[in-house]
């Protein structure tokens, strides 16, 4: 489930705080139709066009289809986004993870993580580079003896360069959608149940059910009509309980890179902690 890639997530940005610690020692306008020049000879009347029938919205067959197999259409519907945003909240034994993101398959991605009682960090891509900006709560609680320096040297710049550093894999894989969507709801360990219909955020869905290995239960809401898409993934009991609602598909989104004086190159990131 989608709790389990976040978790992966916030661990591999926690490694950059802990390799810190380490070195710190048109809208389309109407337009109104010119009358027609007349002439002596009335022109001739033109035919009225048939009506273009309106597509009929499709629909999720819940009766007829296996939890397997809706559960199936809603991964498969998924993974032909082209954007999505992502947000919510998860429960963990030290506070509440909060992540709220858009991204799309050019790689383009813009957002925000809190991890509980140790800061936040935003992070965007244009398509291109990726820049991570901790906030000063994630460089003080990451930033061993030297935290409180290194957060007002970094204050309100973004990080840089370090999409070929292997412990930032994870993170720059949750910002390629092509890649994010195929683990988002990727859960061997358990087999989902049929749950009920109901409405999340306006949309009619349906819900499944699943128990993970230690019995902790999880609810994902699918959209009924249209496209089958996944719209909230809800982990009702366990110690990391909390929704990931899903929104805002297929929507274009534009990321603009962060000016060059707000960044710094991950490569002189630990001279610049050693030197601080």
């Amino acid at each position: 489930m989608l709790s389990k890639r976040l978790a992966s997530t916030a661990a591999i940005c926690l490694l950059l705080g802990a390799g810190t610690a380490a070195c710190g020692d048109n809208k389309d306008s109407d337009k109104a139709a010119a009358p027609a020049a007349t002439s002596a000879a009335a022109a001739p009347a033109t035919p009225s066009a048939t009506p273009t029938p309106t597509p009929t919205k499709a629909v999720l067959d819940t009766d007829k289809l296996t939890a397997q197999e809706i559960e199936k259409k809603a991964k498969d519907t998924l993974a032909g986004a082209t954007s999505l945003k992502i947000s919510g909240k998860m429960a963990s034994d030290d506070g509440e993870m909060t992540i709220n993101m858009v991204m799309d398959t050019k790689g383009q991605c813009q957002g925000s993580m809190a991890l509980p009682g140790m800061g936040s960090f935003e992070i965007l891509s244009d398509g291109k580079q990726y820049f991570l900006k901790p906030d000063a709560q994630f460089w003080k609680t990451f930033g061993g003896p030297k935290g409180d320096v290194v957060a007002e040297l970094f204050k309100g710049r973004y990080l840089t360069g370090f999409q070929n550093d292997p412990k930032m894999k994870d993170l720059t894989d949750f910002c390629q959608l092509s890649s994010a969507s195929k683990e988002m709801l990727d859960d061997d360990s358990s087999t989902p149940t049929k749950g009920s219909a109901g409405t999340v955020n306006g949309v009619k869905t349906f819900s499944l059910k699943e128990k993970d290995d230690k019995g902790e239960e999880s609810l994902l809401h699918i959209a009924t009509e249209g496209k089958f898409y996944p719209v909230r993934l809800e982990k009702t009991t366990g110690a990391d309980k909390g929704q990931i609602d899903f929104s805002d598909f297929d929507k274009p989104i534009t990321i603009q890179a962060p000016a060059a004086d707000n960044v710094i190159d991950y490569t002189k990131f630990q001279d610049k902690v050693k030197s601080a």
